[in-house]
């Protein structure tokens, strides 16, 4: 069965009458009507009944207007949405977020400007450790992802930086420097030095490393936090102090405080990775947003 038969159906069955259905239509009514008939002869039973002045529904064609405008109204909904997914409009979106950047609020406020561009598009965001989070958007598990730089297998993706951010020290309460706003990590080198997993973020990790060398000494009293947000409850608990992204000030824990980091060098880009050729519309209107800004 044709959907144009079902359209013509419901053409006529809405007029009442064969002559407006033809014109609402924008065909012949002889055409219509033939086109009709060929409908009952197919279903095998009468869905109008010819009057004088127009046509009325059988019980037959009053189920069967009922199916074919839900019919009609579904095929309708499958092409819009299948074109909305080829411009891009609409569908789902699957966005990774590295742990070392999940409390940056640019992110999340790209994020938002993009559900409100494109409000049919479902986000799905995701946070992963960065070697979880490179192996998805290469597997293509993720559509995009946010990391810090640098990141393993960076050749692999495109990459567009969104932000640079500072490190920050935590101390204890009660700490002998609580009260000093700047620090060097040189002044805390005897400070049992809290730090998440390298695999968590592998270039946050060395950048770390690496400062300590550059302050003059090699972090040897280390204690490991699962995450980089957990290790701001360890200094609160007494493990020691710890440095994490500066936009980790936002977790307002009791019994920590926030430092500036003396070491000009130690800090990252924050940047949005999506896989070389990819050709995915909705991709493509998020990157532009990027340009945009």
């Amino acid at each position: 069965m044709e959907l144009r038969y079902l359209r013509y159906f419901v053409a006529v069955a809405e007029t009442k009458h064969f002559t407006r259905a033809a014109e609402m239509l924008g065909i012949s009514q002889p055409p219509l009507s033939q086109q009709i008939k060929k409908l009952e002869e197919e279903i095998g039973t009468p869905l109008l009944k010819r009057l004088t002045r127009g046509v009325e529904l059988t019980d037959a064609g009053e189920a069967f207007y009922q199916d074919a405008c839900q019919i009609l109204a579904l095929t309708g909904h499958a092409l819009e949405k299948a074109k909305g997914i080829a411009r891009g409009i609409s569908g789902k979106l699957s966005i990774g977020i590295a742990s070392s950047t999940a409390f940056h609020p640019q992110i999340f406020r790209l994020l938002r400007s993009f559900q409100d561009r494109f409000p049919d598009i479902i986000l799905l965001p995701q946070e992963e450790s960065m070697a979880s989070l490179m192996h998805d958007l290469q597997e293509g598990l993720l559509d995009a992802a946010f990391v810090r730089l640098p990141c393993e297998s960076s050749k692999a993706f495109n990459l567009k930086a969104i932000s640079s951010e500072k490190m920050a020290l935590v101390l204890p309460a009660g700490h002998r420097l609580g009260n000093t706003p700047c620090l060097s990590l040189a002044q805390l080198r005897e400070e049992p030095l809290i730090l998440f997993p390298r695999e968590v973020a592998p270039s946050l990790y060395e950048l770390i490393i690496s400062a300590c060398l550059r302050a003059g000494f090699q972090p040897d009293d280390v204690q490991q936090s699962p995450q980089i947000s957990s290790s701001i409850s360890m200094v609160a608990a007494g493990f020691g102090i710890t440095v994490v992204p500066d936009s980790l000030r936002c977790i307002s824990l009791p019994g920590v405080s926030f430092h500036q980091i003396e070491d000009a060098a130690l800090g990252s880009d924050i940047a949005l990775a999506w896989r070389r050729w990819d050709r995915s519309p909705a991709v493509h209107h998020l990157v532009m947003m990027l340009t945009d800004d």
